[in-house]
């Protein structure tokens, strides 16, 4: 069933209480939109808590970012959503947050990118760390470049965690993937370290993807994600 305007609004805003619920966005840190149509954003406003955001605080944009509709002023980030949607035309909706544990592997300087976990290779394949960039610029645009159009979230370096997906659900439960994954990873390492999976298992759920009905552009290369043979070698 197509979802009416009214709908997507109204899980746009059960996003973002949940995601203030999960502690994932302190004070008015996070934004979320969804795309209307191709040329029609609607997205969260700036200034506002998640917790407390309403329907009628939802802002209107066009492709370039410039509000059409809505009391107040969009999200200081909405160039960082302009960017994924024009890349990627598979993408209907754009979550950002700061989840504490990934936000701290963010703020280490390190990606999310390690083969510990069959259901995050499946759903992500690994989730790799873009270079700082100053939010609300272009330059936080910049360092996510390299990996829009072939990772589903990614880490950003002393800033957060950016997951999108085909709705805005799907974007959200990739988030929800990212943080669990890093808290499973600390823990590993707290206990001496993860064991990757090796290079041929991690081939296998690769090719597995289409019997878990699972879509995603994220396809094995190089380091990402690192398997067991990477550290043999280093």
């Amino acid at each position: 069933m197509t979802k009416t305007e009214q709908d997507l609004r109204e899980d746009l805003v059960r996003i973002c209480h949940s995601i203030y619920e999960k502690g994932w966005a302190a004070a008015n840190d996070g934004n979320v939109s969804i795309r209307l149509e191709q040329d029609r954003i609607l997205c969260t406003p700036t200034a506002v808590c998640k917790g407390h955001v309403t329907a009628d605080d939802l802002i209107l944009c066009d492709m370039r970012g410039q509000k059409t509709q809505g009391v107040r002023e969009p999200t200081s980030e909405i160039l960082m959503h302009m960017n994924i949607y024009a890349r990627r035309q598979d993408v209907r909706a754009v979550v950002h947050a700061h989840p504490p544990v990934a936000t701290g592997f963010a703020a280490a300087g390190r990606a999310l990118d390690q083969a510990l976990l069959p259901e995050v290779v499946v759903q992500l394949g690994a989730v790799p760390l873009a270079r700082y960039g100053l939010p609300g610029t272009s330059a936080l645009s910049d360092g996510m470049l390299p990996y829009v159009d072939c990772f589903d979230a990614m880490l950003l370096e002393n800033h957060g965690c950016t997951a999108y997906g085909e709705d805005v659900w799907q974007a959200f439960f990739r988030m929800e993937t990212v943080e669990h994954f890093a808290r499973i990873t600390l823990v590993a390492e707290l206990l001496g370290g993860g064991r990757l999976l090796p290079r041929g298992e991690v081939e296998k759920l690769f090719q597995a993807r289409a019997r878990y009905g699972v879509r995603s552009r994220a396809q094995m290369q190089p380091g990402l994600p690192v398997v067991a043979e990477d550290l043999d070698n280093s």
